[in-house]
């Protein structure tokens, strides 16, 4: 079915709180079918991005910790279900609530929540808006969980997550996006989530970072990702994903849509191409890794922007998001906040930066491609509207500093509560997470130390065989060794690690980078 004027395809009766009854009519008549088949294809397409950024974070973790961390992005998004079914969606886009920062609970468990036009789009229904957010809801609380790696214990985390989605995510979520969010209100722009999702994730995972603590510095030496391959497969369904999460939020198959795949390939691709480069001009050689980093900044920079910008502007986005990302990257250090995974520079700056670029270069024309809002939004500074550029700055500070500071605080009173403390022991973290909170492993090769030992020809009685092997030998690392002897780890063979904190996700080169990670 086609159609030529503005609006959707039907122009619904409003007669109906539920968008009227499916025992005598067809609720499915406001809306084209085209429009909801291509929304549930990208609710799917959201949701591989949770275990893609499993893949991610396991391959760039040590390989005693893979396991740990794809368990938790799991585990996060079947919280965040849960939250969102339970009292989520409506504390986020409830719009019976008319206080601009936070919404009611009159669609709580999905209440008056069925067939009238969405609170995003009249494109589709309000059902069907209610499951592709909480596949937002559901990426960023997956986000947000690197924040664990290689030191945090799993459950409290998830004790987090669901108290963050409700007083952290959602409030950001209205403020965007609900019909009486404040910054919706106010003009602001925000397309696929540079504030809810990207900026929340990143300052809420540094927040939780820096009450967590720094790992054990004397494990961090020559430490590099574990499996570079699979940091690429999870970028891969990242990048997948990011086409249902991006081209999904013009809420239907259009003219936007399409504009919005484009400008996030191309933001990616010019991201991964400064990073590299600016990679190779430390080391002298070509980072997978670097590549992998420029493309997931490239694509959080897209989120906020891809809907409004002209694709000549995403070029311009994607190189200006390599070069501030990639030296984000350092800001760790600088205030000694271990972000393992880099959360903070990837997410949370480049998430700004895209903000920021639709006070600048925001079109009309683009915004009005999904036939919905044409003439509803002015563009940003190009077009004259010269106040865009304050709300956007507005709204970045506004963001930034109710997510760190709600994040720490949230975090600061669970790891008070007993039994919910948020680090593993020194001796866990030693053995890895995998073994102290799993009881699984990524790759058997506990397993395999145990089986060659087993398998070892014996030279002499078999009972003394294994015995007359140090324990330093036995488990490959002598503070374990020393650990399972009732002794304090030594610090002998830890006085010569970097005293950095680890984990940067591009190998860094000697000179003054190396200076900088052993100061």
């Amino acid at each position: 079915m086609g159609y030529s004027w503005i609006g959707a395809p039907y122009e619904f009766n409003g007669t109906a709180p539920l968008g009227g009854d499916s025992n005598v009519e067809n609720l499915n008549q406001w809306y084209d079918s085209g429009d909801v088949a291509y929304i549930i294809i990208a609710s799917a397409m959201v949701l591989v991005m949770v275990p893609g950024l499993g893949f991610l974070y396991s391959g760039l973790a040590r390989r005693k910790s893979a396991l740990s961390l794809i368990w938790a992005c799991m585990f996060s998004s079947t919280v965040i279900t849960f939250q969102w079914y339970f009292w989520g969606y409506s504390l986020a886009f409830s719009q019976y609530a008319t206080n601009g920062f936070i919404g009611d609970l009159k669609k709580f468990g999905l209440m008056k929540t069925l067939g009238m036009p969405s609170p995003g789009s009249p494109l589709i229904p309000d059902l069907l808006y209610a499951f592709y957010q909480m596949q937002f809801a559901a990426v960023t609380g997956a986000i947000v969980v690197g924040a664990v790696a290689e030191r945090g214990r799993l459950i409290p985390m998830m004790v987090f997550i669901f108290a963050w989605a409700t007083i952290v995510y959602c409030p950001v979520a209205c403020w965007a996006w609900n019909v009486n969010g404040w910054f919706f209100k106010w003009g602001g722009l925000d397309y696929a989530g540079g504030g809810p999702v990207e900026i929340t994730s990143g300052m809420s995972a540094l927040a939780y970072s820096m009450i967590l603590g720094r790992r054990q510095e004397k494990m961090m030496l020559n430490f590099r990702p574990h499996n570079v391959s699979l940091i690429t497969l999870g970028t891969v369904f990242l990048w997948f994903g990011w086409l249902g999460f991006n081209g999904g939020s013009a809420f239907g198959a259009n003219l936007r849509a399409v504009m919005a795949c484009w400008n996030s390939n191309l933001t990616a691709m010019f991201a991964a191409l400064t990073w590299v480069v600016l990679d190779w001009r430390l080391a002298r050689k070509w980072s997978m890794v670097g590549w992998c980093s420029g493309c997931i900044s490239g694509l959080v920079a897209a989120t906020p922007a891809s809907g409004y910008l002209p694709p000549w502007a995403s070029v311009v986005l994607g190189i200006v998001t390599g070069i501030v990302c990639n030296y984000a990257t350092k800001i760790k250090f600088w205030i000694k906040i271990d972000d393992a995974m880099d959360v903070f520079a990837e997410h949370g700056v480049a998430g700004m930066v895209g903000l920021i670029f639709n006070g600048i270069f925001a079109t009309n024309y683009i915004i009005g491609l999904d036939g919905v809002n044409n003439g509803l939004f002015v563009g940003g500074f190009i077009e004259n509207n010269y106040k865009q550029l304050y709300i956007q700055f507005a709204y970045v500070i506004a963001v930034t500093a109710y997510t760190f500071v709600v994040s720490a605080l949230l975090a600061f009173t669970i790891d008070k509560i007993p039994g919910l403390h948020l680090r593993a022991s020194e001796e866990a973290e030693l053995l890895g997470m995998d073994d102290d909170q799993l009881g699984e492993f990524a790759y058997d090769y506990v397993e395999v130390r145990r089986d060659y030992l087993a398998w070892t020809p014996a030279k002499q009685d078999p009972i003394n065989e294994e015995h007359s092997i140090p324990q330093g030998e036995r488990h490959g690392i002598s503070q374990h060794g020393q650990m399972l002897e009732g002794k304090a780890p030594s610090e002998d063979s830890g006085s010569n690690a970097h005293t950095g904190i680890g984990g940067d996700r591009h190998a860094i080169a000697a000179g003054s980078e190396k200076a900088e990670l052993h100061a």
